[in-house]
């Protein structure tokens, strides 16, 4: 029983879990847009497709940002966790002079004003000629089982 025990703790500890909702686009390339590794979940980064349709948005930087970050939500919820469990995101660029309207679109989506540990960075190019990416790690809420 013992042996038992240990070999499904040490399970347990290194479970990885992929993730792939119907409600999000498609990949593109070889990965999965959602790993959970021990209650910490991996986001790929989203950019600007919509779901039903696979369609890029461009030239509208705010709806941009918002459908980047609906299709992070949907990974978010579909592993039982929202914005707020968000502690690090990545959001990735083609024009640095669209900081602002991205930071716009983007607070509205923690309503606490929990923010994250971020980075932003301006790069040359995104697939599919998008013009934002954003990427994040959350963590699943410890829930702590009290004696009685």
């Amino acid at each position: 029983m013992k042996n038992f025990i240990a070999v499904f703790s040490l399970f347990a500890i290194v479970m990885v879990a992929h993730a792939q909702d119907p409600a999000t686009p498609k990949p593109i390339a070889p990965y999965s847009p959602a790993v959970m590794v021990n209650g910490t979940l991996y986001l790929s980064g989203q950019i600007p497709r919509v779901p039903e349709t696979g369609n890029l948005i461009k030239g509208d930087i705010g709806k941009a940002t918002e459908q980047c970050m609906k299709n992070l939500g949907i990974l978010l919820k579909q592993n039982n966790l929202d914005y707020e469990n968000l502690v690090m995101v990545n959001i990735y660029m083609t024009n640095m002079d669209d900081y602002k309207a991205i930071n716009d679109v983007y607070a509205t989506f923690f309503k606490n004003q929990n923010f994250p540990a971020r980075a932003a960075v301006q790069v040359v190019r995104l697939p599919m000629g998008a013009e934002v990416e954003i990427s994040g790690i959350a963590v699943a809420p410890v829930r702590a089982v009290l004696a009685k």
